[in-house]
């Protein structure tokens, strides 16, 4: 058991750039961004600070970095926009927060924790958010933050194919996320996306919905996931890991292999996620070719891309 002071974990997206296809000057790009954003949640943690503000600061790190489908780094919509989703929990109390399908918020986990902190509401969508967004004087960015040429070559792709696409061609689902517990015990978890590129209609998938792409609950876990969202929203994912530690007192491990390993693989579902437990525990399963992961347990730091 892990009895370390705190413990954090982060993502940038289950699925990966196939090998053949990793440089080495990508590789070590994607490193040092989840180093990054890893040691940004770390420092909090290591003031004593919250494992919220931990969270925060690691999502809102990528969220800034444009390798990463979230924030700066979203994917193209069928439209040519950009509709971002995030969410945020905190386990001591069971609060949360989520925004779906806003535009121009340059950093929609920290709009998340607005709606969790300062309004009666668990979730706001589209033009209400950005509105509670102008509200909060959070900042906004115009279209050409967002641009990024790769992202935009495969939208122009996916326009001709005329089809929904994950973030790579090869099957990289663009989304990040972090969790940690602090040393007052308190878990936390934030996920954010720009979701598919070519969406069309709204589509939302699961990073903002409590209980499917994120969860929090000081007893037993804290969760983000990433990977084909429908899958994870209809399984309702990260709830039935915490449900599985609560009410059939699996270890953290058990849960998540029963749940990605066993559960999505036989309903179709790929992706995977990160989660610590009450004690500190980290856990990164996947049942993708990899994970862009990083994780600070039992005081060693560990990034990671593929098995």
């Amino acid at each position: 058991m892990n009895q370390a002071p705190f413990s954090i974990a982060i993502h940038g997206g289950a699925g990966t750039i196939l090998r053949t296809n990793m440089t080495p000057e990508k590789e070590h790009a994607y490193n040092s961004a989840l180093d990054q954003a890893l040691k940004a949640g770390i420092a909090v943690l290591t003031e004593a600070g919250t494992a919220l503000d931990a969270v925060t600061a690691a999502v809102t790190s990528l969220e800034n970095c444009p390798l990463f489908n979230a924030g700066r780094g979203s994917v193209f919509t069928h439209d040519g926009s950009h509709e971002m989703d995030a969410s945020i929990m905190t386990g001591h109390n069971l609060e949360s927060g989520s925004v779906a399908g806003v535009t121009g918020v340059r950093n929609p986990v920290l709009l998340a924790r607005a709606v969790m902190e300062k309004s009666e509401h668990a979730l706001l969508a589209s033009r209400g958010a950005e509105a509670f967004a102008r509200a909060m004087q959070l900042p906004f960015e115009d279209s050409a933050y967002f641009h990024n040429d790769l992202r935009h070559s495969q939208w122009q792709e996916a326009l001709r194919d005329d089809k929904i696409v994950l973030d790579h061609t090869e099957k990289k689902f663009g989304t990040v996320g972090a969790v940690a517990r602090d040393i007052h015990g308190n878990l936390a978890a934030s996920t954010s996306t720009g979701g598919m590129t070519n969406k069309k209609w709204g589509r939302i998938g699961d990073s903002p919905i409590i209980g499917a792409g994120t969860y929090a609950n000081n007893a037993t876990c804290a969760i983000s996931c990433t990977g084909h969202g429908e899958y994870f929203i209809q399984s309702v994912v990260a709830y039935d890991i915490s449900c599985l530690m609560e009410y059939k007192g699996l270890t953290l491990a058990d849960a998540c292999h029963e749940v990605v390993r066993k559960k999505l693989v036989q309903r179709g579902g790929e992706g995977g996620l990160i989660a610590v437990d009450h004690a500190g525990n980290v856990c990164l399963p996947f049942n993708s070719e990899g994970m862009y992961r990083a994780w600070y347990e039992a005081g060693q730091q560990h990034v990671a891309i593929y098995r």
